[in-house]
Order: C-alpha cells, then sequence, then structure tokens
C-alpha cells in the first residue's frame, strides 16, 4: 500500500506556491531561527525547523490542506510559507502567511495570501476565513487589513500564544 500526498501547485504573476523541497530548508531554517520567527512561535532551533518545515507536508496529508512554500516563479528561490493552516487549538481554520527577510516589502505576502484566499474560496469552498497574528506583529496586521479583514476577536493557543483574530470578507463580498 502506498500514501501520495497531493499539495497542489498554484501560480500568480510572479510566485509559485509549492510544495516544500529539501532544498528550501536552508532558507527555512535562518527564517525559523531568526528574531523575525518570534512573531510566529520562534525562534526555532535547525532541528526544530526542520520538525516545522515537515509539518507543512503533514497538514496536507491530515487536513487535505495546507501552507505552501512562496517561490520567485523565475529563481524558485524560497520566499516565505503561505496557505489554509488549521492547528489543533486554533478556533477555526485561518490563511497564514510568513515572508523570508529578502522578500519583505516586495509585495510578496499580498501576493501569495491573496491567492491563498482564492484558492480556500475557490477550490476548497470555505465561505469564511481568518487570519492570525500577536499583538505585536503590526505588519500582518496591516496585511489583513490591506486583504480586506476586519479585526473580530482574540485567542490563545493552548501553549500560551495570545493572538488576534482577523476576519476576511466572504467570497462574495472580497474586495
Amino acid at each position: 500500500m502506498t500514501t501520495t500526498i497531493n499539495i497542489p501547485t498554484v501560480e500568480t504573476p510572479n510566485l509559485r506556491l509549492r510544495c516544500p523541497r529539501l532544498s528550501d530548508f536552508e532558507a527555512y531554517a535562518a527564517f525559523r531561527s531568526s528574531d523575525r520567527a518570534a512573531l510566529v512561535g520562534g525562534p526555532n532551533t535547525r532541528t526544530q525547523a526542520f520538525d516545522k518545515l515537515c509539518e507543512i507536508v503533514g497538514h496536507w496529508q491530515l487536513r487535505g490542506y495546507g501552507r505552501w512554500i512562496v517561490a520567485d516563479k523565475t529563481t524558485d528561490e524560497p520566499l516565505g510559507v503561505v496557505g489554509p493552516f488549521f492547528p489543533d487549538d486554533w478556533p477555526e481554520p485561518e490563511i497564514a502567511w510568513s515572508v523570508f527577510e529578502a522578500a519583505e516589502g516586495r509585495g510578496v505576502a499580498f501576493e501569495a495570501a491573496r491567492k491563498a484566499l482564492d484558492y480556500v474560496y475557490d477550490t476548497l469552498g470555505w465561505t469564511t476565513a481568518i487570519s492570525c497574528t500577536t499583538p505585536e506583529n503590526t505588519r500582518s496586521q496591516a496585511l489583513a487589513q490591506r486583504l480586506g479583514a476586519v479585526r473580530e476577536d482574540d485567542f490563545t493557543t493552548d501553549d500560551g500564544l495570545h493572538l488576534h483574530v482577523y476576519r476576511h470578507a466572504a467570497p462574495e463580498a472580497r474586495p
């Protein structure tokens, strides 16, 4: 018996959202070990970063959806992570994003997150979506608002991480 994990590749004008590869690990580990990762539960050791990268693939198998590596469409350079994400202690599925330092300020997160929203609404049939940010992650809060999301609530994960919840507009009401 063989199990196949189906992770679709989707594209935007500038980006490719694809399955993680071992060749992405150095860029991913650099992000996960940096101070930037403090806003997403880090920083992490290399071993923890590897586990987190593997978690991305496993999420697709267990939930039928998950996050992609965001790659430059021309060079295939890994630029971040984006997509639907639903940890066990989350109130509902979210659209999550993180960009690596090299992608900061280039519109990568916005372009990738919009495509992820398109995917969950058009392909998965979701009728709503949230995004969660730490209170100090003002850049992610601004991105959520730019995507049309409105702050709705707060929650705390089982391990004590306090998060703001932003609700995205329904598919028919998206900007």
